[in-house]
């Protein structure tokens, strides 16, 4: 690694506009944002992928070894990605920064406490947890009713026995009793509005317009009632700044805040893009999750929110992946035996994302990330000539044990794209139709659904955001990861024959959007049966181990 100094300069940050945390890692001031206000916006990439296996796509891999390869062939290119969460750290999912020869570093320090941010995220959820039942303990002046708080507890790290929960038992000085729930912190709302400000005055005010609960009157009560949202503020002020770190070969990388996309909108801050867009010419920005999920959010809702103009997607798909979407069991799709006929049924479930993609006028490279010395030139061929047929930009890809050099057939490609297909990004729906006019869009044009089922809480809910005037908002829909559908076991491309079920839908008003529980999607998930935290250890010289 090289002192995080040197990769700050080489972008043309000056030296006292980051705060150093240790040697390899940095905070960003946001008055960089003010002081290139002027200067040309880079070239936007966003990176997604098909419908998740457990196999893993490899995201994060393919844009840190995209950007990688950019790097050293002179392309003046930033990376921004997500912090990791803590729980899939511990749960099933392991380490997320990357694997093989394409990582950023400091691993060890990215996958745990990092610069704190996340932990300031978890402590100004739960100081307005405990106004709100420190107001109700003290005579609640504002009204509130206790069974219709919305506003939940937040911790990072996956929780099961805290899903729902009671708190204020004991005596009377220890509190209202009430039922509460806790929820993972990068599903908080605090961590979609960290996402989504601008700046610190925008923050404030996003902060003061959450929606706490409502009163015996039934109308909203916000955090600035509870005069909540200055000392929030105070907390979340330094994590607002963009964290800085480098790739393998010193490439720079913002690292800064990570929503997940199966329950949130899934993409990293608007601060640290805005920066990286005036510092660079090409910005390589990761969506979570499956281009049903993180992408649609990036083309829905952050675009809108941040005027992007996306110039390109690259869409990620393996062979591994598609096997298992056309038909094989894992055991097979891990092995090295060819499955030509699985690759071609799988491939139904690549055409989908595509499709999706170009609904938003954004052309599309397909990166082909293979599984070297398992996937073979059959399959890989196979892939090859179906994108020939569709007329699709494509590349294969080999960063996790090639490095830049694996990703350089990728760069050319997307560059070519760059050069020679135009964007005409434009969102799927307009904001001031109905709400179930926006859910009825994405379920049949997104998720290929017949229509939308709504439960009858969801009605009470779509009336009651109505009557209160948020039904001009987009819609962040929290569904399964692991198909196209709301059922995670339906693998492949089942088009139609099914209803996406609407659970319940709620606001976000600080965020600006509206979030819409479908199936059965949990906002705070369980550890696995085996966790990764028990592989996850210090070793006699004081190194982690354990941690990929």
């Amino acid at each position: 690694m090289k002192p995080i100094i040197e990769v700050a300069r080489g972008i043309g940050l000056k030296d006292d506009e980051i705060e150093l945390y240790g040697n390899y890692k940095c905070k960003v001031d946001l008055e960089v944002i003010d002081r290139l206000q002027g200067m040309e916006d880079a070239k936007l990439v966003l990176v997604t992928a098909i419908t998740p296996t457990p196999m893993g796509e490899g995201k994060t891999t393919v844009a840190t070894g995209l950007g990688q390869a950019m790097y050293e062939m002179g392309y003046n290119v930033i990376n921004c990605l997500r912090e990791p969460s803590l729980g899939p750290v511990f749960g099933i999912k392991g380490g997320a920064a990357g694997g093989g020869y394409a990582q950023i570093v400091p691993m060890e320090d990215i996958n745990l406490h990092f610069t704190g941010d996340i932990h300031a995220m978890t402590t100004a959820n739960n100081l307005l947890s405990a106004m709100i039942d420190n107001h109700l303990h003290f005579g609640n002046e504002l009204r509130i009713h206790p069974k219709r708080i919305t506003w939940r507890r937040a911790m990072d790290m996956n929780d099961r026995a805290l899903r729902n929960i009671v708190v204020g038992l004991g005596r009377e000085l220890d509190g209202f009793v009430r039922s509460d729930q806790f929820l993972i912190t990068v599903a908080s709302e605090i961590m979609a509005i960290m996402c989504l400000a601008n700046d610190v005055k925008d923050l404030k005010k996003r902060l003061g317009d959450i929606v706490i609960g409502y009163n015996y009157d039934g109308d909203p009560v916000r955090a600035r009632d509870l005069n909540a949202d200055g000392a929030m503020t105070v907390l979340l002020n330094n994590a607002l700044k963009p964290n800085l770190v480098q790739t393998l070969n010193n490439s720079p990388a913002f690292c800064h805040c990570g929503p997940f996309a199966n329950i949130a909108h899934g993409t990293n801050s608007v601060v640290a893009t805005r920066m990286a867009v005036k510092l660079a010419d090409y910005v390589l920005i990761e969506a979570g999750f499956g281009a049903d999920l993180g992408a649609e959010k990036f083309m829905d809702i952050v675009s809108r929110v941040a005027n992007y103009k996306p110039a390109a997607v690259i869409l990620i798909a393996t062979i591994r992946a598609l096997k298992l979407h056309g038909g094989a069991k894992k055991k097979e799709a891990l092995s090295a035996t060819p499955m030509p006929d699985a690759v071609r049924k799988g491939l139904a479930n690549l055409h989908i994302h595509i499709e999706n993609m170009r609904k938003y006028d954004v052309p599309v490279v397909v990166a082909i990330n293979e599984f070297v010395g398992m996937d073979t030139e059959e399959e890989l061929q196979i892939v090859a000539d179906d994108m020939e047929a569709m007329g699709v930009d494509y590349a294969r890809c080999q960063v996790v044990v090639h490095g830049a050099e694996g990703g350089k057939e990728l760069a050319k490609a997307l560059i070519n794209c760059l050069e020679t297909r135009e964007s005409n990004y434009h969102p799927i729906y307009p904001l001031d139709i109905p709400i179930e006019q926006k859910l009825e869009t994405i379920a049949k044009e997104i998720y290929r659904a017949d229509g939308i089922s709504i439960t009858k809480q969801a009605k009470k809910d779509i009336k009651n955001l109505t009557k209160h005037g948020f039904d001009n908002l987009p819609i962040c829909v929290a569904k399964t990861q692991n198909s196209i559908t709301d059922n995670p076991t339906w693998r492949g491309a089942p088009i139609g024959g099914w209803d996406l079920t609407v659970r319940e839908i709620y606001v976000n008003a600080g965020a600006g959007f509206l979030v819409a529980i479908c199936g059965d999607v949990m906002l705070m998930p369980g550890l696995p049966r085996v966790p990764a935290s028990e592989k996850v250890d210090i070793d006699e010289t004081g190194k982690t181990v354990g941690l990929f």
